[in-house]
């Protein structure tokens, strides 16, 4: 069996980029060591730039449709309200960032949106295979899939591999790529998927420590269901009970709530949190996306949106590679750019765990960017607030909305009260008079939302276009 890219793991990470490779018309191959999806809420917090990311992914409208805002937090003692907490900063959405605010999709739902919009393109997912052996050479990659005991393993050959199997991933390991991090916090914490009565679903529920030695529980309400996910911290070394007489011990034990109020368990797991990052995002023809190359304390709810804008920023660069005959030097800037926007997210998410950092501007991650790669090229004289390596912002010029420009595998010209020179018919220009958000000037606008040239004038953009194969 042979692929163009064989992606290994197929959680939001792996759909994502799956769905980016399919709408380029790159052949890949998902590939998930499970039996199926993901069945919990793990990661239920959607980011504002991920929505970006999913709008033109073409998932938007689903996501929105499967969750909800965030509910006020309700702080409980002694069986009585006592008071609110704002899980984050208010924030309103704009014309340049419609959205502000994050979005709770519970991670099962999330995946299982990316997986149909993955099959409408035509992408193809492999349920029950493990990842057992690799190698590589200098025109690809060969991988032993491991189907069970009593099959054979089966080889895929691949031009190009991509890691998005987790934390522990299988393929990181194979490769001896280290991850560098610390223990957040070793008090391990439990998390689960239940049915509870007696609560209102109009609050995520906070019930304090009640003494030296316990742990918090935090019970919030699943937008789009009928399930809360239970949050609690446990002792370190205690033993953590996963199964429905567990959970119903620790919610009586830390609320006003009867055991048998909790009358379902759907899922459950249980985690330390831990801060990671890979010593490397590549290896030859294998790259890490991800999990697979970041580990985040899911108190910033960075981890899942890091991962996605991984695929996002990897999956326009293979294409350019596999479909337009783009140089390979292309890929060397994907560990370049992802890398230390892994680490300042790492960095983030470990601050608000410790409560040093509240949930506000820099979890939304519409700031993050790429001034400083080599994929970026400012030239003008006196740059406005928007440059080369900024995240390029919504808004309208000469009456077209940019998102609705943007969207896409293609890249687009913004000619905002200048002359727009003349451009391969791949790229999408827009002209305009003077802009709010960007002022004046020609901004290139890469297939992943980032500005990666800007001018004055067109002196110096042939150039870069021929570099990135226009």
């Amino acid at each position: 069996m042979s692929t163009e890219v064989l992606i290994v793991g197929a959680g939001p990470t792996g759909l994502a980029l799956g769905i980016d490779l399919a709408r380029r018309g790159v052949d890949a191959l998902v590939v998930e060591r499970a039996e199926e999806l993901f069945p919990g809420s793990r990661g239920k917090g959607i980011q504002p730039r991920t929505m970006e990311v999913f709008d033109d992914l073409g998932v938007l409208d689903a996501i929105h449709a499967a969750g909800g805002s965030y509910p006020v937090g309700m702080i409980w003692q002694d069986g009585r309200r006592v008071g609110e907490h704002q899980m984050f900063d208010p924030a309103e959405s704009t014309e340049d960032s419609p959205y502000e605010a994050p979005w709770m999709v519970p991670q099962w739902r999330t995946q299982r949106i990316l997986f149909a919009r993955l099959e409408e393109l035509g992408g193809k997912v492999a349920c029950g295979l493990e990842a057992v052996g690799i190698e590589q050479d200098e025109d690809g990659v060969t991988v032993r899939l491991n189907a069970g005991s009593a099959t054979p393993p089966a080889e895929v050959r691949a031009r190009y591999v991509v890691a998005a199997d987790g934390g522990r991933s299988a393929v990181r390991r194979a490769l001896g790529i280290g991850m560098t991090g610390e223990t957040v916090d070793p008090n391990p914490t439990l998390v689960a998927d239940v049915r509870i009565t007696g609560l209102d679903r109009d609050n995520w529920h906070i019930f304090p420590p009640r003494g030296e030695g316990d742990g918090f529980l935090a019970i919030c309400p699943l937008a789009g269901t009928e399930d809360f996910q239970v949050a609690a911290q446990l002792t370190d070394g205690s033993a953590v009970d996963l199964s429905l007489e567990g959970v119903r011990k620790v919610v009586a034990a830390r609320s006003h709530l009867a055991p048998e109020d909790v009358t379902e368990v759907r899922w459950a797991s249980d985690f330390r949190p831990r801060a990671a990052l890979a010593d490397r995002f590549r290896a030859g023809r294998v790259f890490l996306a991800g999990d697979a190359a970041h580990v985040h304390s899911p108190a910033g709810g960075q981890g899942l949106n890091t991962s996605v804008q991984d695929a996002y920023n990897l999956g326009w660069k293979l294409g350019a590679v596999l479909r337009d005959g783009v140089d390979e030097a292309l890929l060397e800037t994907y560990e370049e750019e992802r890398r230390p926007v892994a680490a300042d997210m790492l960095g983030l998410s470990t601050s608000v765990h410790r409560g040093e950092v509240r949930r506000g501007k820099a979890t939304r991650q519409l700031g993050l960017g790429y001034r400083e790669s080599s994929l970026t090229a400012e030239t003008r004289r006196a740059p406005g607030a928007v440059r080369a390596g900024d995240r390029a912002p919504d808004g309208t010029l000469g009456g077209v909305r940019l998102f609705d420009a943007f969207r896409g595998p293609h890249w687009t010209l913004l000619a905002v009260g200048v002359q727009a020179p003349e451009l391969p018919a791949s790229v999408a220009v827009v002209r305009g008079a003077a802009q709010a958000s960007y002022g004046t000037g020609l901004f290139l606008v890469r297939p992943d939302g980032y500005v990666g040239w800007a001018g004055d004038t067109a002196a110096g953009l042939p150039r870069y276009l021929a570099r990135v194969g226009l």
